[in-house]
């Protein structure tokens, strides 16, 4: 035993039990154990083989307790020093496992399990019978085979009792080896060898082959092939007799790029954006932190801002990561970018498959790639050198987590630029209320761009109040002066966007009758009629089941059909405007690859004229020929109960009302609502941020929410409703009892634990505990006790929690 050790954290670990462990160094494994890498330990009283990721290493006499480290996975460690920073940050700030947080920096193609093989101990069959022998006659001919194999075999639905079976009676050895769940993709080479070729009788066609590398030098096997006109068998008798080499050269998978190369890099800016442009770059060169919120209108040319200074960045050899909330807006984002850097750009997104997910990733790692492009995971692109973080449309909710760890991308770029001492860029026509408030009081940098780029202005904006509408006798999801004008603005062959934030049909199913509703089996929730598919869908577990015109309560045909969804108003469209090209973009529309590009250069060729879709539509994309949008329900968020209704109704319209008019040509934008004197309508249509956040600022300071606190809250989901709210209701007194003695000084605000807005979710229950606090190291602790504590009770072993904090919904 070597005088190292090693801390490790273990896979799939509880919450209860996620700690760095100290394992010994065996002096084998001295040069190739490394912070950072992945290994093979023995874990638990069985000793049972568990994968690790060696968070330190340090040189100091092991214990005689503990156990040695079995294997190391990786040959170079696949963290430097910044990412396990990261990793022991994120595990403090979202409350989070160690796995789960490098599982979150890492791409999922790296990850690797542990697969049991087995071979054969005792080949003495004689006792054996039935399954048992032909399954042991296969493990001696074909030895360290998985249990999945075995049962594809013999057509066993599992082979796991068979192989248990086997190994109580000692017939079988069983180990497991960690297996990566995605390989890297390389071509066949060849290359000639140090033997004297002209030495040895060569037939025509191999002498093709050795003068075709002669010139060349090295090709691949199928170049070979297609320029010599040779087949396989002679390119490898080449190779068995020593005349050339072969060898794999690993390639990256790519994902479809627009081949919109531009020969003039030059980007020419305005005076307004030159002024910003000139701030930022101060920053850069003065080599130290620094966050910029750059705060301009709808069309005001923030891209181009950003996109010179990340040719400044990226000519100075520094990384640059670009993030968008949407993948909807990746290929518009991204033809821009290519269009400039071209090969140097790499692309992260969930859309793309594992295998090129795992490629860009190693293109960043391996400097072949400057710029990362992509949505939240981008931001772990893994940069030696990141010198510009740019957010853009920084407000979104989509750059917070939802899933452990639930980080929000704004603090892990700002935890980022802070390690490179660099710039961090958030970008927005209407900021979220704390980045603003954060750029008011100085910490952030301000920069403002007031009007649009070139000769475009701002849309003139008009309310429509749906319930004259209703009185009129229009009960359809159209007002009549928004049809009319859709119907003039196709006469001029202009384009025009529409914003339902709902998909489906119909998003509610009654029977007037009996008074059944549809609502999800596992969820209580309502499910969602899907004419294209003819079933009723659950947004929410993706439970769905088949249509039906009579009420399964009754037996009667009654049932009534309320809240409209795209799909429905694409019908209604169809029905106003018959010879009219429609695009409808939502969830059910964009689920095949390369669905989202497609479809959005097919509406910016003009191969459509209305554009129906989700809030995917509302934010970020550039089409100078619409000049018509229309927001068809403007209430919907508004009313949501969440303290961020408001701000999130203000951005949803500025934003989508920024769509329009946005080329040489003027726009409108209708928006429909119930409520059009609410002065959030008024405020976004006029486009006036500053109102709206003197007002919104005024509301948060009175009733202590976001920026004046921090919002934690604690959920408990448990089988029964009892069960969730009785743990909710222990985690109260724990946190009380703890507040009353050692964490004294902590100043917070309690709420009573409360259902949460949808209380069942796949047949789980779950209570929520609303805290108000200061995240500060103090109230980490103190939480990070309280959880602890919770584990040692009844409660702990059945009821899982989960901390979020600053959570985008639900309080």
């Amino acid at each position: 035993m070597s005088n190292y050790v090693a801390a490790v954290v273990i896979d799939q670990s509880t919450l209860s039990f996620d700690k760095q462990y100290d394992f010994a160094v065996p002096y084998n494994l001295i040069d190739s154990c490394k912070a950072g890498c992945r290994v093979v330990v023995p874990f638990g009283r069985a000793n049972t083989k568990r994968q690790g990721f060696v968070i330190s290493v340090s040189k100091r006499d092991p214990d005689n307790q503990l156990k040695n480290i079995i294997s190391v996975t990786d040959k170079e460690p696949l963290l430097n020093d910044e990412m396990l920073a990261l990793v022991l940050w994120l595990k403090e700030h979202t409350f989070c496992t160690y796995f789960d947080a490098i599982h979150s920096i890492l791409p999922t193609g790296l990850n690797v399990k542990l697969v049991t093989e087995y071979s054969i101990k005792n080949n003495d069959f004689s006792m054996l019978s039935g399954d048992e022998r032909r399954v042991a006659e296969y493990i001696l001919a074909y030895p360290n085979v998985t249990a999945d194999k075995i049962s594809k075999q013999f057509g066993l639905l599992s082979a796991e009792d068979v192989l248990q079976s086997l190994f109580k009676k000692e017939y079988l050895y069983k180990d497991s080896n960690p297996i990566r769940k995605i390989g890297d993709a390389t071509v066949k080479m060849a290359r000639l060898s140090s033997m004297d070729a002209d030495s040895v009788k060569l037939t025509p066609k191999q002498r093709a082959v050795v003068g075709l590398l002669r010139d060349v030098g090295v090709l691949s096997v199928k170049e070979i092939t297609y320029f010599s006109g040779v087949g396989a068998v002679v390119i490898n008798n080449l190779a068995k007799y020593g005349i050339i080499e072969l060898f794999d050269n690993e390639v990256y998978r790519r994902p479809e790029l627009s081949n919109n190369l531009k020969n003039d890099s030059c980007i020419e800016l305005t005076d307004a954006q030159k002024s910003v442009y000139d701030t930022i770059t101060e920053k850069i060169k003065s080599n130290e932190h620094s966050t910029v919120l750059l705060h301009g209108v709808t069309g005001s040319g923030k891209t181009q801002v950003f996109l010179k200074l990340a040719k400044d960045v990226v000519d100075s050899g520094r990384g640059v990561i670009v993030m968008v909330p949407e993948i909807a807006l990746t290929p518009q984002m991204l033809d821009i970018f290519y269009s400039y850097f071209g090969e140097k750009v790499a692309v992260f997104h969930s859309a793309l498959p594992l295998g090129q997910r795992l490629d860009e990733w190693k293109r960043v790692k391996n400097g072949d790639a400057l710029v990362a492009l992509g949505t939240r995971s981008a931001i772990f692109a893994p940069f030696s050198d990141l010198g510009l973080v740019v957010m853009d449309e920084e407000q979104e909710h989509t750059y917070k987590s939802e899933q452990s760890p639930r980080f929000h991308a704004r603090e892990v770029a700002r935890f980022r630029s802070a390690y490179h001492k660099s710039v961090c860029v958030l970008s927005s026509a209407t900021p979220s209320v704390e980045s603003y408030t954060a750029a008011k009081m100085g910490k952030y940098t301000l920069c403002t761009l007031k009007e649009r780029y070139g000769n475009a202005v701002l849309p003139e904006v008009i309310p429509i109040d749906m319930r004259s509408e209703s009185a009129a006798g229009n009960k359809g999801n159209i007002s009549m002066l928004l049809a009319d004008e859709i119907s003039k603005t196709l006469t001029e062959k202009k384009q025009v966007i529409l914003l339902l934030n709902r998909r489906g049909h119909n998003t509610y199913i009654s029977c007037p009758s009996c008074g059944y509703v549809a609502t999800c089996k596992n969820c209580s929730v309502s499910m969602t009629y899907h004419s294209a598919s003819g079933r009723l869908m659950c947004h929410y577990c993706g439970y769905s089941e088949p249509y039906s015109m009579n009420c399964p309560s009754c037996g009667g045909n009654h049932l009534r059909y309320s809240g409209a969804g795209t799909q429905k108003v694409e019908d209604e469209l169809s029905q106003l405007y018959p010879n009219v090209r429609i695009l409808r973009l939502d969830a059910d529309t964009t689920m095949t690859k390369n669905a989202y590009r497609d479809k959005l250069s097919a509406f910016a060729a003009g191969e459509y004229d209305i554009l129906l879709g989700t809030q995917m539509v509302a934010k970020g994309l550039n089409f100078p020929n619409v000049t018509l949008v229309g927001v068809l329900s403007a209430d919907q968020t508004m009313h949501s109960g969440d303290f961020r209704g408001f701000e999130r109704t203000f951005s949803l319209l500025t934003q989508v009302v920024g769509r329009s008019g946005r080329g040489e040509n003027p726009g409108k934008a209708y928006i429909q609502t119930l409520d059009p004197e609410n002065n959030i309508i008024k405020l976004a249509a006029s486009q006036d941020y500053e109102a709206f956040y003197d007002e919104e600022i005024a509301t948060r300071k009175l009733m202590i929410y976001p920026p004046y606190c921090d919002i934690l809250t604690l959920t408990t989901s448990a089988i029964s409703q009892t069960l969730a709210a009785d743990a909710s209701n222990s985690l109260v007194e724990i946190l009380k009892n703890k507040i009353s003695s050692e964490y004294s000084d902590v100043k917070v605000i309690i709420l009573r634990p409360i259902p949460t807005s949808v209380i069942r979710v796949n047949n789980k229950y779950r209570y929520r505990v609303v805290i108000k606090c200061k995240n500060n190291a103090r109230t980490r602790c103190l939480i990070n006790e309280t959880i602890d504590e919770y584990f040692k009770t009844k409660y702990g072993k059945t009821v899982t929690v989960s901390v979020d904090l600053n959570p985008e919904s639900g309080v």
